[in-house]
């Protein structure tokens, strides 16, 4: 998504593709990050126009970018020490994925299946 875009845009690619971050894209370059709270923010706010306001209007500019090949408690101890909800997967300054809380539980959930079931 460009930053150009609108936050209502926003609100739909991710209702489409069922997700809460999208990353904002200059070209294939990564500049910032949009939640589904940050949208909800500008939803509640009176007199804001979702349709108006730009994505580069609310995203977060400096979001934490993790390697693809970063070791994974790294990531997920420093998003638990930041509370950040995602990480940018960047891999030779494109943007590659974005790693979640949803995704660090399925990988707890994982890890805790295999020990047990082992």
């Amino acid at each position: 998504m460009g930053p150009k875009q609108s936050i209502s845009t926003a609100k739909e690619l991710m209702t489409k593709h069922e997700v809460r971050h999208l990353p904002v894209l200059d070209g294939a370059r990564p500049v910032g990050l949009v939640s589904a709270r940050d949208v909800a923010v500008v939803e509640g706010l009176a007199g804001a126009d979702p349709r108006a306001l730009a994505v580069e209007d609310v995203m977060t500019q400096v979001p934490y970018v993790a390697g693809p090949d970063a070791p994974l408690d790294e990531v997920c101890r420093e998003m638990a020490r930041h509370k950040y909800g995602s990480a940018l997967v960047v891999q030779n300054q494109k943007c590659a994925g974005i790693f979640t809380t949803v995704d660090a539980c399925q990988a707890l959930a994982d890890l805790l299946y295999g020990r047990l079931a082992g």
